[in-house]
């Protein structure tokens, strides 16, 4: 039986490394709207089956698209992120959809620090893992299917990204 883990841990992981890289060449705009279409149609649908009732996560990511489209100043959109990351803590005990609301916080986020898209991959790669073949499957099962899905986001943000983007977001990753 795997650890239970709430983040992936490999950091320096090929399919972290080369996501990054992506990242790192992109605007926060284009980030932010990569990760928070990506988390409305796979990560959000994880939060949906354990908690159908609890629209916290999905306030948060209408309220940062509300902030991209010019709609809301981002005073408006924090309480949102931040009850989705309370959301996160209140699922203690329940790793898929913790791993979920997290991962939609930090998308979220990414329209205050362009660095949290990267939470889509920490904890969203994870939540689909989880998902797909429980938290009892030994950890290096879980961390190939959180590997594949890390490379579908890859995929993703490619086919939104900006090719010779001249105002590409800067990075100091911790």
């Amino acid at each position: 039986m795997s650890k239970i883990r709430k983040v992936l841990k490999n950091l320096d992981a090929p399919y972290i490394q080369t996501l990054k890289a992506l990242i790192e060449t992109q605007s926060k705009a284009t980030l932010a709207f990569w990760a928070i279409g990506y988390a409305e149609h796979v990560i959000l649908p994880l939060w949906g089956k354990n908690y159908p009732h609890d629209k916290r996560p999905e306030a948060a990511l209408e309220a940062a698209r509300k902030w991209l489209l010019g709609e809301i100043k981002f005073p408006e959109a924090k309480p949102a992120i931040l009850a989705c990351h309370a959301a996160a803590r209140e699922a203690e005990g329940n790793p898929v959809p913790q791993a979920a609301a997290r991962a939609i916080g930090h998308c979220a986020a990414t329209i205050h620090s362009a660095r949290h898209c990267i939470g889509l991959a920490y904890y969203g790669a994870l939540a689909v893992a989880y998902s797909e073949v429980g938290t009892d499957a030994p950890w290096e099962e879980i961390e190939e299917v959180a590997a594949r899905e890390c490379g579908r986001m890859e995929v993703a943000l490619r086919a939104v990204a900006v090719q010779n983007e001249p105002n590409p977001a800067q990075f100091k990753w911790r």
